[in-house]
């Protein structure tokens, strides 16, 4: 893909780092190639440049990043250190850094100043779930991103409505630069995860069998029934299905209390 490469390779170029047609020139190239060997021909021959993943540690989080380490464990790993976690989802996180060998894991913890301007109790996610969001995690990832060309996620097609035509390699809507989003386990089943993680003894989110298959901040992640959607749990009662990270234009800015709310809490 010549016409990627140079973009990359010439830093001067004030342009887009991609483009549409090298998004669909890299779906047409992989189209039917295993996962692993999609990730391998991404980070070893730069084909989308620099590139870190981006992890929640969450219910599935093991299998890509065990892929992703198969071929090079010091690909970064960014994580968004919210400060809202369950304590579980940190130990896990601990656990899978040790038990990979992840050399690179970057936690990302929201700005102080924002935090003190937006969230001084600590009680926005439960009147402004976007606005939370925003500061948490949006901002955050977004000034992390800043430094790559491209991310892993480990969104699934499967995972939610929102979710089901999710290609393999996209355009990272949520800014103008140009940035890929990768997305290996885009045609994944909840089988092949499980059948993944079995063969190659990973350890399972410990939430998840207390009813939790798909996990976020604590206080907007809730039990999911037999037959909900996975992500049915996430914002339980709020109209969102997204933290934002993956959806474009999203600015909390505009989620500030309008006059006389008074919020239910």
């Amino acid at each position: 893909m010549p016409e990627a490469a140079a973009r990359i390779a010439d830093r001067i170029d004030t342009g887009p780092r991609f483009t549409g047609a090298d998004v669909e020139t890299l779906n047409r190239r992989f189209e039917g190639v295993g996962t692993r060997d999609l990730i391998a021909a991404v980070v070893r021959e730069g084909l989308a440049g620099d590139i870190a993943v981006v992890s929640s540690f969450g219910a599935e989080s093991s299998v890509l990043l065990h892929l992703v380490a198969s071929v090079d464990p010091s690909v970064p790993v960014l994580f968004l250190e919210t400060g809202k976690h369950f304590a579980e989802t940190l130990a896990y996180r601990d656990t899978i850094e040790r038990r990979l060998g992840l050399t690179d894991l970057r936690n990302l913890r929201p700005d102080e100043a924002d935090i003190a301007r937006r969230d001084e109790t600590g009680l926005r996610w439960s009147y402004d779930p976007d606005g939370c969001c925003e500061i948490r995690k949006v901002r955050p990832l977004a000034a992390a991103l800043a430094g790559f060309d491209a991310s892993f996620t480990g969104r699934k097609a499967f995972q939610s409505e929102t979710r089901a035509n999710i290609a393999r390699f996209e355009l990272d809507t949520s800014d103008t630069q140009g940035r890929i989003k990768v997305n290996p386990l885009a045609d994944w089943s909840a089988d092949d995860l499980a059948a993944y993680m079995a063969e190659h003894d990973l350890p399972a989110h410990p939430l998840v069998a207390e009813g939790y298959p798909s996990i976020g901040c604590s206080p907007c992640t809730s039990k999911v029934a037999p037959g909900e959607d996975p992500r049915s749990g996430r914002w339980r009662g709020w109209d969102k299905t997204e933290c934002g990270i993956h959806v474009p234009g999203q600015d909390g800015d505009e989620g500030d209390l309008p006059p006389g709310y008074e919020p239910a809490f």
